[in-house]
Parts: structure tokens; sequence; C-alpha cells
């Protein structure tokens, strides 16, 4: 049997949890008994530990408990929650996690799981990720780590890492075609009506950019600009002028503030303005490339693919609005 244990706490997101257990599950269908996976949740307690969305999730044993002849397990997993971000640590996961990662083929997290490793001292000097809306903090909080945004789950050694929720799928199901082969792997997927493996990255779930801090700012009054503008064709000289700075001055300071170079937030800014039309319009691809700034729909297809890992036409299937 192959064990593989998930580490929950009050509050964890329950998909995170019942999207890898039903990834094994459904493989130990296609599974002899002396190959499938022996499943468990792993808990402070064994109360019952209820949800973020308000499910309770009975613990099969404690993380003491599992100590005491259960705590070897081939795969050892956290599962992430909305909270868990900015929760104090939990002491008793944090030495469950390090006895875990010492004793077991693999270890990872689901979602922000990720922050209950970095508390365990897991993740420096590692490859991972996280939910997008989490991996600024995450690498925040835990700088040794090298916190990589976009991609959907990474394999680091014996450490695996998942992007935000059903991404906990994604990462299940390449540990079962690494355990079984691919072709078991896509008869799970086909179970679930789920895609085997999928195109892009987690930047195509979210905006690339965000609101200034300070709206008054001239690093705003640029921003607003390019927004209302894109079609323009843009130099740092004109947005400096905008800006009514020099433009050595104007590019040190947007920097600064945004952490991004003039020329990176223009181009941000034209993915997210097309992203937006391809969601809500039946506009042709060439109109959109055109009104956003891109000058034609090649040059928007390559964009799209080098920032989001689709093309236009491929990001418009997946999200167009009904």
């Amino acid at each position: 049997m192959r064990t593989v244990a998930i580490a929950i706490f009050p509050g964890v997101q329950a998909l995170d949890v019942a999207g890898p257990l039903d990834v094994f599950a459904e493989a130990n269908g296609f599974l002899a008994a002396g190959e499938a996976y022996a499943l468990a949740l792993v808990s402070a307690s064994r109360e019952p530990v209820r949800a973020s969305n308000g499910m309770r999730l009975l613990p099969d044993r404690t993380f003491t408990e599992s100590d005491g002849g259960h705590g070897k397990y081939e795969t050892a997993l956290v599962a992430g929650g909305p909270s868990l971000p900015h929760d104090t640590p939990d002491q008793g996961m944090s030495e469950w996690l390090l006895k875990a990662a010492a004793r077991s083929q693999r270890y990872g997290a689901i979602c922000t799981g990720a922050f209950a490793l970095g508390h365990a001292g897991l993740l420096d000097e590692r490859h991972v990720t996280t939910h997008w809306q989490n991996a600024s903090h995450l690498a925040q909080r835990f700088p040794r780590a090298r916190v990589e945004l976009d991609r959907i789950y990474i394999r680091d050694g014996n450490l695996v890492t998942s992007a935000g929720v059903t991404a906990g799928i994604d990462v299940s199901l390449a540990l079962v075609a690494e355990d079984h082969g691919p072709r078991l792997a896509l008869a799970v997927a086909k179970r679930l009506v789920v895609v085997a493996q999928r195109r892009g990255g987690q930047s195509q779930f979210s905006p690339f950019l965000s609101a200034p801090a300070d709206e008054s700012s001239p690093v705003a009054k640029v921003q607003a600009y390019v927004m209302e503008h894109l079609g323009e064709n843009f130099t740092v000289a004109k947005l400096a002028a905008v800006a009514g700075m020099s433009a050595r001055n104007f590019a040190r300071v947007f920097v600064e503030v945004t952490q991004l170079t003039p020329h990176e937030f223009v181009e941000r800014a034209r993915v997210d303005a097309a992203r937006n039309l391809l969601e809500s319009s039946d506009m042709a691809l060439k109109a959109i490339a055109y009104d956003c700034g891109f000058g034609n729909a090649d040059r928007m297809r390559i964009v799209f693919n080098k920032r989001l890992g689709v093309s236009p036409s491929e990001y418009r299937s997946s999200f167009r609005k009904i």
C-alpha cells in the first residue's frame, strides 16, 4: 500500500482536501490491493474539523498518534486554508511536518499549505508555488524560499507544492502518473472530468495589475493615463511628461513604487484589458489587439503565450462569460 496523509486544521479549504483524496481514491479503482493508496487525515485531535465552507471533516489520527507507528508515509501533504497565511503557526503541525518530511518519500503542500511548510522551516532554498493571491506574501514571509508565481505545481526534489485550490488535483494527478504511469493518471482525470495536464499557468486566473496605494501620486496619474489610452505608443519620455518629471527620475520612481518598469506595466495593462474583452465581448481578435495597443493579433498571441501560457483564443474558450 502507498500511504498518503493530509494534515488538516480548523478553517481548512475543503477542496484542498477533497480534490487530492478523490484523485487517489479514483486511482484505487484501477489498482490491485497491494498497489493502492491508503489515505489518512491527520489533525491536532480526533475531534471533527470544520472547514472554511462549514463542512466537518473527521481526522483518522492525531499528529502525536501518527508518530506512534504511523509516522512514515510515502506522501505527506498539508492542505491550505483562507486564513492560513495570517494565522499564528501551529506548533504541533510544524513538528509533524518536520518529522513527516524526514521520514516520507515525498512531502508538500496544497495551495496556502505552503505557509505551514514555511513555518516548519521546509521552504528554504526550495522552488515552491502557492495561490496567486498569496505568492507575494509567501515570498516576503519566507525570503529564502524561491517562490514562482505562475506554476500550477512544482516538484523540487522530494518537495511538492501546488497553486490555488483545484491545483491540488493537478499535483495529485502528477503524483499518480509518477507512481503508476500517465495512462492511469489520464484514466483518473477522465473519471473526474478534468484535464490531465492543464495548459498555461495560474497567471491566467489572476489580474496582473492592482490599484496604486496613493491614487493622487504622479505614478498613479501615469497608470490611469495608460489605461485610458492603451492604443497609443508609449515611451518613457512620454510617460514622464504625463507625470511632470524628468525621464530618468520618472523611471526610477516608477520602479520603486510599482516594482515594475514602465514597459512591463504597459504590457501588463494591455493584457488585462484584452482579457476583459475576450471574456465579455464577441469582438474579433484583431480588433481587440488594435484597441489594446498590441498592433495586431499575432503580436497579441505572442504576448499572451509569454505571459499566460495560452493563446487569446484558448483564453476566450476557457473564460468566456455566458
